[in-house]
């Protein structure tokens, strides 16, 4: 079910300040369970944009221990983490003049994705969905694979960040 809560339940929200990690180095938070995991990606002046967040989300997957995977549910988890950012990302592509940053944070096991972008939009999956049709099926895609997406406005403040969540298998 998709929504509109900037968060999903219990999530503490945003973090404040702090700068951007560079694409290849990720910035460790220190919570719970040894830490929050976090990488930013600026897509400033990119070209490529999808595979570009495709190659940085797999590094990240990488670092953060989910690839290389062990098992078909631990691979098919990587591969939907992946297929999610490419779907946010073209999304912001499609409808909204680029994406501006792909942020991704992972504490415990669950993975979390941030596109910004500066559309007015509102993200929503096609209804009805009719599989046969071709295009309109990326956000009916984020809706099946993640625990929770929303959208997130900041006032006074053009465009938004779509964010999806994720989970490792058990």
């Amino acid at each position: 079910m998709s929504t509109t809560r900037p968060y999903s339940p219990g999530d503490r929200g945003p973090e404040t300040g702090g700068a951007s990690a560079s694409p290849s180095a990720p910035a460790a938070v220190p919570g719970e369970s040894g830490g929050r995991q976090a990488r930013r990606l600026s897509f400033e002046d990119a070209s490529g944009v999808v595979p570009l967040a495709r190659d940085f989300t797999r590094e990240a997957l990488y670092a953060w221990g989910w690839l290389p995977s062990a098992t078909a549910d631990q691979r098919a988890a990587a591969e939907d983490v992946l297929l999610v950012v490419s779907e946010l990302v073209t999304n912001a592509c499609l409808h909204a003049e680029g994406p501006d940053e792909l942020s991704i944070t992972c504490e415990k096991k669950v993975i979390r994705l941030e596109v910004s972008d500066r559309g007015t939009g509102q993200p929503t999956p096609r209804t009805p969905h009719r599989a046969g049709r071709p295009g309109g099926h990326g956000m009916f895609i984020v809706q099946r694979l993640c625990l929770d997406w929303g959208v997130v406005r900041t006032p006074g403040v053009a465009g938004k960040r779509v964010w999806a969540e994720l989970g490792a298998p058990a």
